[in-house]
């Protein structure tokens, strides 16, 4: 007979005999013998005692190659779908849209891993926070927190910083806890009102013009009375005043009455005053600025709008460092506290002391619309007519325990770098758009997100919520944190989110921003509706208006702005979002109109919307700050910047160089910079980002290019705002280039010496950032 297949079996036996009759080994023990048997037919296994497995392979060889083909084929196709998911998971920059590799803006391109092991994408994040974030919340806790008056130190400012802290409490955040200092705050005096008077020469009382129920003062305005001629400086810009001086108008001692706006907050309009030689300012709404028809929502005529004078921010008597009440420091004050008085007016006031100004007519721009005034360029209440105009300022300074209340959620992979949300608390009025709004959205977003931790979201990254105190004399609660924690928070702050103001208006966004967060606005607006107009995001109405997004919607930070000092001061990026009205400025801010009633009015009900958006707006962004692997930080922004600053010097380059100035290390800083912020781009889109180690790295030094424009030659005591771009000094591009352009306005009052120190220190200051940004010292090749 013809031999079967082959067949290998097993069989094992024990303390017996094998197949062939041979003794086992070991008795007691198991054996296993393996043998190749060639049975004749399928009948003679059966006499083996075991039942075959028998792999017939086909006899025909065309089977046999289509056999091998498929095999062929699993193969290679599960090896290239395992390479697809391990490069698509590496690619932190790429999604596969249409069979082209995109910039993310995919919200699948990013997951987190839930509980249950399940993995949750972006999109599903988004959603999710869209679904918790609710509007209807947002408008019962403003008309909740605006119910009255709440300024620092008082009963009803400490109620509801306490009802803060236990609703932080009852959304089970990781932690909760108050940050205190004890801070100098001047209030108006409780034993001798503010006064204004129209006097004779012999100092008798021709008019009081204050009236007796005046809430308003300047906060941190300089003590004392001053008396003298009265002159309109329009909005009291440095150009203002250096107008009249050029028209030879003498104003030594003059009191000076100027118009709210103008783009410069009441503390740089003292200051320029002051500068001037001015004896004092009075500060009005004028009503080409500000409306003022009561039946229409506008200020009565006899409204006055209040405003601190400090030129700063913080406790100007702890300047650059915390006001903690353990720590004893020696007696030292802000440059920026003003020495001259300072006061809130009417229109009405305004118009009695403008009525009398003699002299040639205003230049266009300065056309206000007080009733019965001539606008013109001279002075009123002088020698000739025989009175002046006195005016008195008794405000005292008061120690006050401040409280800023935290919670945070703690990120999961990197826990010591925080991405911060922040809301003034305090107001001197109901403050509804003020504080109410910031404060309602800041309390639903911590809502939202710690609903969204409940349900499967593990942020990589710590989120802040702090409702901040003493906001209204200069953001005092939030510049004694950052002096306090300053040597640490570049390290671990990624970005600000200031919500003040939030809502004054629902026609345009407006974003007050660092450049380098810039890149994160485009893809929010283009996610979120505008609240005015249905159907249409604010990204295709914005562009629907002709100029470019970007062009009508970022605006740099500004000093009174809440997150100016976060990155003027502490070097780390910050944003300010905002809706305001086309072309009707919100008229009651720090006026005890500022009620939800009143603001409901003027956006016709829609409140709750307006903060919804706003919520929506930077929750989506904070979500990607606290989601992506790489930070999403445009470190390549300040290249621009620096450029155009090089441009600047270079129309100068004649006279600089018959001075013996050359240009040479400015430019090289320059070049250094753009080439290591692109270096460090092109390194981050060509690595594995999924590589937690090298991530970090990236992160570290991401977040710290805000920190390398401050500059380290000036003193934070001396000069608190140390960015030489978004800062206030001589240290800072727009003072050089400010006193480089007087070599040709002004070339006797151009400082050779001092101009070179400025160019040094502001060259070194840029080849600092570049030097940082390159990465390890091996990395860097200067020469010196």
């Amino acid at each position: 007979m013809e031999a079967g297949p082959s067949l290998l079996t097993r069989r094992a036996g024990v303390g017996g005999r094998g197949e062939g009759g041979g003794t086992a080994k070991g008795e007691g023990h198991s054996q296993v013998e393996m043998n190749l048997i060639q049975p004749e037919s399928e009948e003679a296994l059966e006499t083996h005692g075991v039942t075959p497995m028998v792999l017939r392979l086909p006899q025909d060889p065309r089977k046999v190659a289509l056999y091998a083909s498929l095999i062929v084929l699993l193969i290679f196709t599960t090896a290239f779908l395992l390479g697809y998911v391990a490069f698509r998971g590496s690619c932190n920059y790429c999604s596969d849209t249409d069979g082209e590799l995109v910039p993310v803006d995919d919200d699948t391109a990013g997951s987190e891993h839930t509980s249950s092991g399940g993995i949750m994408y972006l999109g599903e994040l988004k959603d999710m926070l869209r679904k918790y974030l609710r509007e209807e919340k947002i408008e019962s806790t403003i008309r909740r927190v605006s119910r009255a008056a709440h300024p620092p130190g008082s009963l009803e400012g400490s109620e509801l910083a306490s009802e803060i802290l236990q609703n932080f409490r009852q959304l089970r955040m990781d932690h909760t806890w108050t940050d205190s200092h004890y801070a100098t705050l001047q209030f108006p005096s409780k034993t001798k009102k503010n006064s204004l008077w129209v006097v004779d020469e012999q100092g008798t009382v021709l008019e009081d013009l204050l009236p007796e129920n005046t809430q308003t003062y300047c906060a941190y305005s300089g003590t004392g009375t001053a008396m003298g001629s009265v002159v309109y400086v329009n909005y009291g810009r440095e150009e203002d005043f250096h107008l009249l001086l050029s028209r030879g108008l003498s104003l030594a001692g003059a009191l000076a009455v100027v118009r709210v706006g103008g783009g410069v907050s009441y503390a740089e309009k003292v200051w320029h005053a002051q500068q001037a030689g001015l004896g004092g300012v009075l500060i009005y709404p004028d009503p080409a600025d500000v409306p003022q028809d009561p039946r229409r929502l506008g200020l009565s005529s006899n409204s006055s709008i209040s405003e601190h004078v400090h030129l700063g921010s913080g406790d100007p008597f702890t300047p650059g460092f915390p006001s903690f009440n353990h720590t004893q420091f020696p007696p030292t004050q802000s440059s920026g506290l003003p020495i001259i008085p300072a006061q809130p007016i009417s229109a009405n006031v305004a118009s009695k002391l403008l009525s009398g100004v003699m002299g040639p007519d205003c230049p266009r721009g300065w056309q206000g619309r007080l009733p019965y005034v001539r606008c013109a360029l001279g002075l009123a209440f002088g020698a000739v007519e025989g009175r002046r105009v006195r005016m008195g300022v008794y405000n005292t300074m008061t120690p006050v325990l401040l409280n800023n209340i935290f919670a945070s959620i703690e990120g999961k992979t990197e826990p010591d770098h925080y991405i911060i949300m922040g809301a003034q608390r305090d107001s001197w009025d109901p403050g509804a758009a003020k504080s109410g709004v910031g404060t309602a959205i800041l309390l639903e977003l911590a809502r939202t997100f710690s609903s969204m931790v409940e349900n499967g979201f593990y942020p990589r990254r710590s989120l802040l919520f702090v409702s901040w105190d003493a906001a209204d004399f200069g953001n005092v609660g939030a510049t004694e944190w950052l002096e306090g924690y300053l040597t640490m928070l570049h390290l671990k702050a990624v970005a600000y989110f200031s919500l003040d103001k939030a809502v004054l208006g629902d026609d345009n966004l407006s974003v007050y921003t660092s450049p380098l967060l810039v890149n994160l606005i485009e893809g929010v607006i283009k996610q979120v509706e505008h609240p005015k107009h249905s159907g249409h995001t604010i990204y295709d109405y914005t562009q629907g208006q002709g100029a470019s997004w970007k062009n009508q919607i970022v605006k740099p930070l500004f000093l009174n702005s809440g997150g100016y000092s976060f990155t003027a001061f502490a070097g780390v990026p910050a944003m300010e979002v905002r809706f305001m009205e086309d072309s009707r400025p919100y008229p009651f801010i720090n006026t005890q109109l500022d009620t939800a009633e009143r603001l409901q009015e003027v956006l016709q009900g829609r409140v709750g919307a307006l903060g919804h958006s706003v919520g929506e707006l930077v929750g989506l962004m904070v979500l990607h700050l606290a989601h992506d692997h790489i930070l999403p930080l445009d470190v390549t922004c300040y290249s621009g910047a620096v450029l155009s600053f090089g441009s600047q010097l270079n129309k100068f380059s004649p006279e600089l160089q018959a001075r013996g100035l050359s240009l040479q290390w400015v430019f090289s800083a320059r070049g250094d910079y753009n080439r290591a912020a692109e270096t460090l781009r092109d390194t981050i889109q060509n690595s594995d980002v999924h590589d937690e180690r090298m991530a970090r790295l990236y992160n570290t030094r991401i977040m710290r290019v805000e920190y390398y424009f401050l500059s380290q030659y000036v003193s934070a005591v001396e000069t608190p705002f140390r960015h030489v771009l978004h800062g206030r000094g001589e240290h800072t591009v727009s003072a050089l280039t400010e006193h480089l352009s007087l070599l040709r306005s002004e070339p006797q009052r151009f400082d050779e010496a001092h101009f070179r120190r400025q160019l040094a220190l502001l060259t070194w200051t840029l080849q600092g950032a570049a030097n940082a940004l390159s990465g390890d010292v091996w990395n860097i090749d200067n020469s010196f």
